[in-house]
């Protein structure tokens, strides 16, 4: 984080695919947006109450994918791989016009989300960001499964952890500062399923556009991709790329650390709406200067606005 003013793209970037789980041909324009617009979803394909703003409290569904609906039953579905490309890249505000329910999965990562959206370049404007300042301890449990977030001084860092009884898989744990570290491992990093869950899967209306070209199948101890991993750590890498997205909901970026043990979309918005269901756990700051510090979050540049 260092330019503190918020930003859009240069220019409208057309993208087209079909939906992971839809199976359907889906075309998608990003456009630039003014400042504090936010992203907006829009379905061109229908013709009122057609625009559906990704918010915490608007995700209707979190099965394996994060769906946001408006108040007329309007919907768009797996949105995290875009909306982790827009918070990792600092988008602030976008108008994204999409012609079916779901966004385009592409090779099942955000890598070209983000080759596209620096194409596009960006937009800065005068407008000051604010950030989602994190005060208390949040946390949730849910059998093996649980999630926390906590104060932090400078950043937003995040501890993730998967364990899978597949042997390729495994235990893998990465720590991420999403506004200091190198993102690039994050972005690339696919979806993934084992073998054995695809039919169960397609048996309940999913996956009906999954296939070895959007999303990495294990089988035993094989990958069945012609393309080996991209990273050592890809598997728990694109939990952390879902993770990004589902907190871009927040609205803004958030400081705070983050650690979640085999969680996922539900997890991380449950533990998003007890954040916002207490004012006291939160305060949202509007940054008046042009940088912060590296080593801390200097008070003199921020300004409580909640």
């Amino acid at each position: 984080m260092s330019i503190f003013k918020q930003k859009t793209i240069s220019k409208e970037i057309l993208i087209e695919g079909i939906g992971l789980h839809s199976g359907k041909k889906v075309s998608m324009v990003i456009k630039p947006s003014n400042p504090n617009t936010g992203i907006v979803f829009k379905r061109v394909d229908i013709k009122k109450n057609n625009e559906v703003v990704p918010d915490v409290f608007n995700v209707s569904s979190a099965v394996l994918c994060t769906t946001i609906s408006n108040d007329y039953g309007v919907k768009v579905s797996t949105i995290e791989h875009l909306m982790g490309a827009l918070f990792g890249l600092g988008v602030d505000n976008v108008l994204v016009e999409i012609d079916n329910e779901e966004v385009p999965i592409l090779d099942g990562s955000a890598k070209i989300f983000v080759n596209r959206i620096k194409e596009a370049g960006f937009t800065i404007s005068n407008s000051p960001i604010k950030v989602i300042k994190i005060n208390n301890k949040i946390e949730i449990k849910d059998g093996p499964k649980n999630i926390s977030i906590e104060p932090s001084k400078i950043n937003l860092e995040v501890d993730f952890e998967i364990k899978y009884e597949n042997n390729l898989i495994g235990t893998q744990r990465n720590i991420v500062k999403v506004y200091e570290d190198e993102l690039e491992d994050i972005y690339n990093s696919r979806t993934f399923c084992l073998y054995e869950d695809v039919e169960n899967l397609q048996s309940m209306g999913l996956a009906q556009g999954g296939s070895l070209d959007n999303a990495i199948v294990v089988k035993e101890n094989k990958i069945l991709n012609d393309e080996n991993l991209r990273n050592k750590k890809e598997f728990v890498n694109h939990k952390i790329l879902d993770c990004m997205g589902d907190l871009f909901l927040s609205g803004h970026r958030i400081i705070g650390k983050l650690k979640c043990s085999q969680g996922g979309h539900k997890l991380t918005n449950d533990l998003l709406r007890k954040v916002f269901d207490d004012k006291k756990n939160y305060s949202i700051l509007e940054i008046d200067g042009k940088t912060i510090p590296h080593a801390l979050i200097n008070k003199q540049n921020l300004k409580s606005i909640a």
